[in-house]
């Protein structure tokens, strides 16, 4: 049985991936990347979470994202944040009448969760968070998030800095991203030679 991992995560900067339930690509059918923005925005304006980079999948989120330095926890924030989006995904699965694919996520749902109340399982159960603590693991995460689009079986574009739904072209072509604002880990992180990091290539 999973277990729920609570973190120790005031002002630290996390690795963040969490994913729909059996990697069903529920983000892409129900047309669902600005829900996904919502919920971001408002976690920066309502807990001041800071996103350094993230790419929005069809079926899955990776994120970097540094918490503030209150008590607010990260798993408050990402399970109220799934639950919502859980809601929203529903709803929008059942206005547009995909009853088999309902059916699906609600047999998913085991006893114990429909005596909760839980009538879809919309997302795997828990989330992946690892901290952040060396810019030799940071880096090599935002270029995994990046290129994340254009690997295996993806390729949902010939480019990954064209990709719309990351933070790929901010960083490498100096691009405001249109719908979240996305805060330069490079004021941030630094090297051992205490410079700004190079744009990974």
């Amino acid at each position: 049985m999973a277990t729920r991992t609570l973190h120790n995560d005031p002002g630290e900067t996390w690795f963040i991936t969490f994913t729909c339930y059996n990697w069903i690509p529920l983000f892409e059918i129900t047309k669902s990347y600005k829900m996904l923005y919502d919920w971001l925005r408002f976690i920066a304006e309502n807990y001041k979470v800071q996103t350094h980079a993230f790419v929005l999948m069809p079926n899955h989120v990776h994120l970097i994202i540094k918490m503030p330095d209150t008590e607010v926890g990260i798993n408050k924030i990402i399970s109220n944040g799934k639950r919502f989006m859980a809601y929203e995904l529903v709803k929008k699965l059942t206005a547009s009448g995909k009853i088999d694919l309902l059916n699906q996520l609600s047999a998913a749902c085991t006893e114990k969760e429909k005596n909760k109340g839980q009538k879809h399982k919309v997302f795997e159960l828990s989330f992946d968070a690892k901290p952040i603590y060396s810019t030799a693991f940071l880096y090599q995460k935002i270029d995994y998030i990046h290129h994340n689009p254009v690997s295996g079986k993806w390729l949902l574009c010939d480019d990954f800095i064209k990709y719309p739904h990351s933070s790929a072209a901010f960083y490498h072509s100096a691009k405001p991203h249109e719908f979240l604002t996305i805060i330069d880990y490079r004021d941030f992180w630094t090297d051992i030679n205490h410079v700004r990091p190079v744009r990974l290539l």
